[in-house]
């Protein structure tokens, strides 16, 4: 069969997987942390609201939801197995999207004696309460469309919004080491997963990465959310 999401390698792969992931739950969200754990799941809430025609969609969710796993101890065996799954690519057949959901029931059912890690996610995100740009003031501090790598929060009523610590105070153009990381952790794809890293608490920077912009060389913002992504 072809590489194909519908029953080709790269569905069974992507299956594989999901189901690494489903079997080993608990230990992935211990060895993980609680706060890299709730990237996960918003990771995976990602994926699972893509539509299942979207190839390209598809392709940078699932790699976010590698991304998400890399912190893992190597000898995990969602970790060890990791690496085969780098080119999967393959849009998701019916199968690939029930594993999905099921899989995001799974991860969001909060653990005994622990806090729902769904509470990262949309709501109640701090995003919703950060100050925020409208889609033309951000058009008018970057000259032109706003980059993709900048975060923009979709809002129903007002529009889309774009937090305003990824501007700088001087002219208002975007940081430039906001731009990195966000690229970094898949801003694009995922808002909510780095709207999280940017205003939580983070105890490798000892604070909030948003509010150590211009505080903090940038190096070490870049090589924090570098430690997140692949788990240095």
């Amino acid at each position: 069969m072809n590489d194909d999401g519908t029953g080709g390698r790269g569905g069974r792969s992507a299956n594989r997987l999901l189901g690494l992931i489903h079997t080993h739950r608990d230990t992935v969200r211990e060895r993980l942390g609680e706060e890299r754990y709730a990237v996960l799941v918003v990771r995976v809430e990602a994926l699972a609201a893509v539509a299942p025609d979207d190839e390209m969609g598809w392709r940078r969710a699932l790699q976010g939801v590698r991304l998400a796993l890399l912190p893992l101890p190597f000898d995990h065996p969602v970790r060890v197995s990791l690496d085969s799954f780098r080119q999967v690519a393959a849009p998701p057949g019916p199968a690939s999207v029930a594993e999905v959901r099921e899989l995001l029931a799974w991860l969001s059912a909060p653990a005994a004696g622990a806090a729902d890690p769904g509470e990262a996610g949309r709501d109640g995100h701090p995003l919703l309460d950060a100050p925020s740009f409208s889609a033309a003031q951000a058009r008018d501090r970057c000259g032109g469309p706003p980059p993709p790598e900048l975060i923009r929060v979709p809002n129903a009523r007002s529009g889309d919004r774009y937090p305003q610590f990824q501007f700088g105070a001087d002219g208002g153009l975007p940081h430039r080491v906001v731009l990195e990381v966000n690229r970094l952790l898949l801003a694009d794809v995922d808002p909510w997963g780095a709207g999280t890293w940017w205003l939580s608490e983070n105890s490798w920077l000892g604070g909030v990465p948003a509010s150590l912009l211009g505080r903090l060389p940038d190096h070490r913002l870049v090589g924090a959310a570098t430690q997140l992504v692949e788990g240095e």
